[in-house]
């Protein structure tokens, strides 16, 4: 599953692929339903604590705002660093039409153009096409653009795919939702994150929860130039539990709560060191009346680009943890109640 999550395409406003994946997969297990954004819920009714574990569909990507004459396409994007683009392959709009990121020959450039890094206005998407009519004929404006690595194992112990970010959490919450827990639980797998968090603050609003847990992809800076703090978590040192980031600060019942299940269960974990960057707990939290939130992500080197690296170990662990964080007996504490 998390395989197929990977190679499906799901730029921002464009999830449908990746959220008819999971709807086949969550249907047993749930009550299954969308709202106006596209937000996919999947809800297993039950007593105790409204609880509400999420994780973001939507990938970074691309979207086509204009054609050249000559036939290469102009693209707008979020969260990209256009220096991880030039030469990337890439799939244009529902049909999936091939393209490749180009820029201007190096042997072409001044020495001022080739001493500075590229930026998005100095890159194009190229479809083979001759010219703009015949761009036109497979491609339109507004198209979305994604990444076509395909998603394997490598190394030991590792992965590498595109969209760890977020379909990892997406796997990892399908994979809880085939359990049983003693709570009102609604699994739910948003839309839009990457371009404002616009999903999850729609279905907060809606279900209200007293209590929601984000389960997320995030930096791992384990590069051999960054030392301490700098590496903000580590791969194979276990799932990443947030403090704080720029959009929250999670409240200590809920810090305490997740760190002492973890000990508890023998599961190996570590604390986000970084705290620039957010995630959907940021519009979550302060939803409605407010919402008990905490984030548990899975460590992921070369986040926001063409392809990234995680660890399955990681990702296992994750699963495990949230499973004995959701099982637990009394939720008052983290509650405040």
């Amino acid at each position: 599953m998390l395989e197929r999550l990977s190679n499906a395409l799901g730029v921002s406003g464009h999830e449908g692929a990746v959220r008819s994946l999971i709807r086949e997969a969550a249907s047993p297990f749930g009550e299954t339903f969308t709202d106006t954004m596209g937000n996919l819920y999947a809800h297993k009714a039950g007593k105790g604590p409204k609880i509400m574990v999420c994780a973001h569909m939507d990938e970074v990507g691309m979207l086509v705002k204009g054609v050249h004459e000559s036939g290469v396409l102009a693209y707008d994007s979020a969260g990209i660093d256009a220096r991880a683009l030039v030469s990337k392959r890439v799939a244009v709009g529902p049909d999936r039409i091939p393209g490749v990121i180009g820029a201007k020959a190096i042997h072409l450039q001044t020495k001022e153009e080739f001493a500075k890094a590229l930026k998005h206005k100095d890159l194009y998407i190229d479809i083979g096409a001759k010219n703009k009519e015949d761009a036109l004929n497979y491609v339109k404006i507004g198209d979305a653009v994604g990444f076509t690595t395909r998603f394997s194992a490598f190394g030991d112990g590792l992965m590498k795919g595109k969209a760890l970010d977020d379909r990892l959490g997406c796997a990892a919450l399908l994979e809880l939702l085939k359990r049983g827990y003693a709570c009102d639980f609604y699994a739910v797998f948003t839309v839009q994150e990457e371009v404002g968090l616009r999903g999850a603050r729609v279905a907060a609003n809606r279900i209200a929860p007293d209590l929601a847990l984000v389960l997320e992809a995030t930096t791992a800076n384990d590069m051999p130039d960054a030392e301490g703090h700098e590496c903000v978590t580590h791969l194979g040192d276990g799932p990443a539990i947030s403090f704080m980031d720029r959009g929250t600060v999670v409240k200590a019942p809920m810090l305490r709560a997740l760190t002492a299940v973890a000990e508890k269960a023998g599961i190996p974990y570590q604390l986000r060191r970084g705290t620039r960057g957010g995630n959907d707990a940021a519009v979550i939290h302060r939803a409605g009346a407010g919402a008990v939130t905490g984030s548990v992500s899975v460590p992921c080197r070369y986040i926001h680009s063409p392809v990234s690296v995680a660890s399955f170990s990681d990702f296992e662990n994750t699963v495990v943890l949230v499973d004995a964080f959701l099982g637990m007996e009394k939720f008052r504490e983290v509650l405040g109640r």
